[in-house]
């Protein structure tokens, strides 16, 4: 049995402690158990997933035989990140109009063997925020920047893993929101040690599903399905997340794990989604910039960053109009 055989959807429940309560999630994600029995924490249960997971799936199906009757409402609010704090987060840039426009916006040409390596940086994963949290930064003159990703969360990975081999090390599918502040990113890249200041915690929407709950929209490693972004409850964006991409998933783990091991709780994030195509919007501020820029837009006109009090509100959902992750839906708080 692999990972991938099991359709589940799991979230993490507030319940006092610093990793919260594993529970199940029905579908449509509105009613939920909490299995302590199985697996306290999430964590608890990927590192030891391939016991876990056929004890987790006899619940799931039980209650789907009884409508979930015995189950509570499912409410987001009382929920953290899945995994509210990970041993590792490892983001990735593979959709190649995201690039495209970033590196013109750097002035800088797009990195050499950008289509032959997956281009990743290792982000800060000791606070991961619920999708309800503010958006809390210290200035707005440090341009803040939502970014709608998708990422996955490994079980153990060896060193040397093969990319066939990395598909069975995928456990979960996330949706993330990796906040940026673009003022602080050119200095910093300028010193050439990398992001730090210029990437806060990130946000995840409340649940984390097996690639089995995607079903047809989980192929070749990725999620094709649209990832819908509103800004102050209007449209911004809504890429494809399969589309238009220069590595999967399983590439970017086998990269990751060339040179060591990943530990079961590794989460691994391709990237902003971007689809050339204009009419799907963007997925961060500063593409839509660059694209308004490059249509003629004075830079008066352009899109502004987010302010104080701006609410941004990302959300996957299935062929049948259905939320697959949840929301994540944000205010943006400036504390400085």
């Amino acid at each position: 049995m692999t990972v991938r055989s099991n359709p589940l959807r799991l979230a993490t429940r507030a319940n006092g402690t610093r990793d919260g309560e594993l529970v199940l999630v029905s579908p449509g994600l509105r009613r939920c158990v909490a299995v302590p029995a199985i697996a306290k924490t999430l964590q608890a249960a990927l590192d030891d997933w391939v016991n876990v997971t056929p004890e987790l799936s006899r619940v799931a199906r039980r209650l789907d035989a009884d409508g979930w009757a015995s189950s509570e409402g499912f409410d987001p609010r009382f929920c953290v990140a899945p995994l509210p704090r990970a041993y590792q987060w490892a983001d990735a840039s593979v959709y190649r109009n995201h690039a495209r426009l970033i590196y013109q916006w750097r002035k800088e040409p797009i990195p050499p063997r950008y289509e032959e390596e997956p281009l990743v940086y290792q982000g800060g994963s000791d606070v991961m925020l619920a999708g309800h949290a503010p958006i809390e930064v210290a200035s707005e003159a440090h341009d803040i920047d939502f970014e709608a990703e998708i990422a996955v969360i490994t079980t153990d990975v060896p060193m040397g893993t093969t990319a066939a081999q990395a598909l069975d090390c995928i456990a979960l599918v996330v949706q993330l929101n990796d906040v940026s502040l673009r003022g602080l990113i050119p200095a910093e890249l300028a010193r050439g040690f990398g992001f730090y200041q210029s990437k806060p915690a990130s946000s995840f929407a409340p649940v984390a599903v097996t690639p089995a709950v995607l079903g047809k929209a989980w192929r070749d490693a990725m999620v094709h399905l649209p990832v819908r972004i509103e800004m102050n409850g209007q449209f911004f964006g809504n890429p494809n997340a399969g589309e238009d991409t220069v590595f999967n998933f399983a590439q970017i783990i086998a990269h990751l794990a060339r040179t060591r091991s990943l530990s079961a709780g590794t989460i691994v994030g391709a990237g902003t989604v971007s689809n050339a195509d204009p009419d799907t919007g963007s997925a961060c501020i500063t593409e839509a910039r660059v694209r308004q820029m490059l249509a003629g837009v004075p830079e008066k006109e352009l899109q502004s960053y987010l302010k104080h009090g701006d609410h941004v509100r990302m959300e996957v959902l299935d062929q049948d109009g259905c939320s697959v992750f949840g929301a994540i839906d944000q205010v943006v708080r400036v504390v400085g």
